[in-house]
């Protein structure tokens, strides 16, 4: 079955060269390119997964009625530690593709696309999309899978959420990576990141996508080989209806970005209180994570685990050798 994902992934590769900007060619590689990442069927109502190679695909109802996605890497045994990787505001659970399948050695891995991202639901209020509607979220998702102890590997708001589970909820979390973000988020980055979410357009093209994300990435991920860049296009965008490449994500995300204090809360007064272990990564360059923030917190948890990750900024891609030593050997001392 890799074998013909392979296969099937050099003939998308070959369309696409072939397609150029025409919408109806974009709209099936963007098809393909879905169904090559085991595109779910719609399951009914009530949890259930279905098997796709190593990665199960979960669907459940959220308390408000939406119908929700996450994938399940099956691990070594049905007994397994748990990881839940949460992604980022704009993104979605693709992102952990990489690091997800490296855990799977050793772990089940737990990834959901947030509300709003992905193959989930859209939520037509967009005053949902906060973290304590989200923590609700995961709750369905963990209580619908039996896991009563993860790890969590949380990046930029995923790992807010990350620090804010813990605090409520102390007997579940064991374990905590932070992906370059802390309890306080530097307001220049905040001000970056409301100028572009929400308001990318859609494209035509491939290239016009990549030309995209390029713009939004290129200080933070410098050096990426073409064909990165081309992959982490794939992961971030989708075909919409009328055959454009858009951001896998509702732009209505966004309109909280309005409300400083509810997207960035000041989470200094519940950092010390954290019992679990927590290995806080750092994009050296990054405009999120500051220097002296991570200093704090290292001075109010003298147990952190740090590491700077060279030549990335906001965030790194957790597919970088130190990244993936770090992680496996943190987790691995919560074994």
């Amino acid at each position: 079955e890799r074998r013909e994902q392979r296969e099937l992934r050099h003939v998308l590769v070959h369309i696409r060269e072939v397609a150029g900007v025409e919408a109806v060619a974009v709209f099936h590689c963007a098809r393909i390119s879905r169904l090559l990442e085991c595109t779910p069927a719609r399951a009914g109502r009530g949890g259930s997964e279905k098997e796709c190679s190593a990665v199960a695909e979960y669907w459940y109802d959220s308390h408000d009625g939406l119908r929700l996605f996450s994938r399940v890497y099956s691990g070594p045994a049905a007994d397994a530690p748990v990881v839940l990787c949460l992604h980022g505001l704009m993104r979605n659970s693709r992102d952990f593709g990489d690091l997800a399948t490296h855990l799977a050695a050793r772990y089940r891995v737990i990834a959901p696309d947030i509300r709003g991202r992905g193959f989930s639901d859209r939520d037509r209020n967009f005053n949902n999309y906060r973290i304590p509607v989200y923590l609700e979220d995961v709750g369905t998702l963990l209580a619908g899978l039996g896991v009563t102890s993860v790890s969590i590997v949380g990046t930029s708001m995923g790992g807010l959420m990350a620090m804010v589970l813990a605090a409520t909820e102390p007997a579940l979390v064991a374990r905590i990576v932070l992906n370059d973000v802390g309890p306080e988020v530097d307001p220049a980055g905040l001000a970056r990141i409301r100028g572009y979410a929400g308001k990318t357009a859609p494209v035509k093209s491939w290239a016009e996508a990549t030309a995209q994300v390029r713009a939004l990435y290129g200080a933070a991920w410098p050096g990426l080989p073409d064909s990165r860049w081309e992959e982490i296009v794939r992961l971030s965008y989708r075909a919409n209806a009328a055959g454009l490449l858009e951001v896998d994500a509702d732009p209505l995300i966004s309109e909280p970005l309005k409300d400083w204090k509810a997207v960035a809360p000041d989470l200094w007064p519940l950092w010390k209180s954290l019992g679990a272990p927590i290995l806080a990564i750092r994009g050296a360059t990054s405009d999120i994570l500051s220097v002296s923030t991570l200093e704090r917190m290292k001075r109010e948890k003298p147990d952190l685990r740090t590491l700077t990750a060279a030549n990335r900024g906001h965030t790194p891609l957790l597919d970088e050798p130190e990244c993936l030593a770090a992680i496996d050997e943190f987790l691995a001392a919560g074994a």
